[in-house]
């Protein structure tokens, strides 16, 4: 098996289990969002911090957290990876797991605007033509709707600031997010010991509970792993394509499995959506292929001249 068809087969169990886990979180809808989200955090570190010590790389940890400007970096990271879970174990629990999908197919979208104001990149005309689709899909739904669907555009923006965020650190996927975990710690260690002092907490209370709190740590590293070893393996242009398996099977859960609403309003968004995201796509691997054919020209040219 070739290292591109592992890699491909690993970033499809990442999204499935990105796409899939309404699933797992449904069964807790009866839990506080707030306790599900720090025992998700705490089980997380202690997978993030076993994994790291079977590789032997836990002198990595505080490396990591070496400056105090790495440290500030890391905090707003684990700040906005903190309200981007959360938001997604809530709006499970209420079943708007419509908006979480409508969320993560804008991700893309909102990275690039963060790409051009934050790094300067610039932008082409399909990114542009792309961008308003979007705005136009959120438009159609709040005025539809007669409210801003911020719950997708929250889960959007939280996760394109996350990985603007993680763009400048000069630190491994583990690492980094078992520093952010790490640093977010001594609050959810509050929350829970505020949470178990004043009324009987989910953990211990029942072992389905339980066990669904405890691998929820496992259920968030798992992917990350799968993740990080196919972003070395294929393109960025297949990883961010692939991406969308991600949405999609929430979408699937949300409408199939959850059977929340499905309007005509809400088709004509996410037709919007899909549209701006093909554009995008084809864009994007259009870019990827570009840059690897000019590469290997200058490889020749580098070559012919020694």
């Amino acid at each position: 098996m070739s290292e591109t068809y592992k890699g491909l087969l690993a970033m499809v169990a990442a999204c499935s289990i990105w796409g899939l886990s309404p699933i797992y979180y449904k069964p807790l809808s009866h839990v506080p969002a707030t306790e599900v989200l720090c025992h998700r955090l705490l089980w997380s570190l202690v997978f993030f911090v076993g994994i790291l010590a079977i590789q032997g790389r836990l002198r990595a940890i505080p490396e990591a957290l070496s400056s105090p400007r790495r440290v500030g970096i890391i905090a707003i990271a684990s700040g906005m990876i903190s309200v981007n879970w959360f938001l997604f174990i809530y709006a499970t629990q209420i079943n708007r797991n419509a908006e979480t999908s409508l969320g993560y197919y804008m991700f893309p979208l909102m990275a690039v605007l963060c790409g051009r104001f934050v790094f300067g990149e610039k932008l082409g005309r399909s990114q542009i033509v792309a961008i308003a689709m979007a705005i136009l899909a959120v438009s159609i739904l709040t005025w539809a709707l007669g409210a801003v669907p911020w719950i997708s555009l929250a889960l959007a923006i939280s996760f394109a600031i996350y990985g603007a965020i993680k763009k400048t650190l000069p630190v491994g996927p583990m690492v980094s997010v078992t520093c952010e975990v790490l640093l977010f710690m001594p609050i959810v260690i509050a929350i829970l010991l505020s949470i178990y002092t004043q009324r009987p907490g989910a953990f211990g209370q029942s072992w389905q509970d339980t066990l669904l709190l405890i691998f929820a740590g496992p259920l968030t590293g798992m992917p990350l792993i799968f993740f990080s070893y196919a972003a070395r393996r294929i393109s960025m242009s297949t990883v961010g394509v692939m991406q969308y398996i991600n949405p999609t099977l929430q979408f699937i859960c949300a409408f199939v499995l959850f059977s929340e609403p499905f309007t005509s309003v809400h088709a004509v968004a996410f037709a919007l959506i899909w549209s701006a995201l093909i554009i995008y796509s084809v864009a994007a691997i259009r870019q990827d292929r570009a840059a690897r054919r000019s590469s290997m020209a200058a490889a020749g040219e580098s070559t012919t001249l020694m």
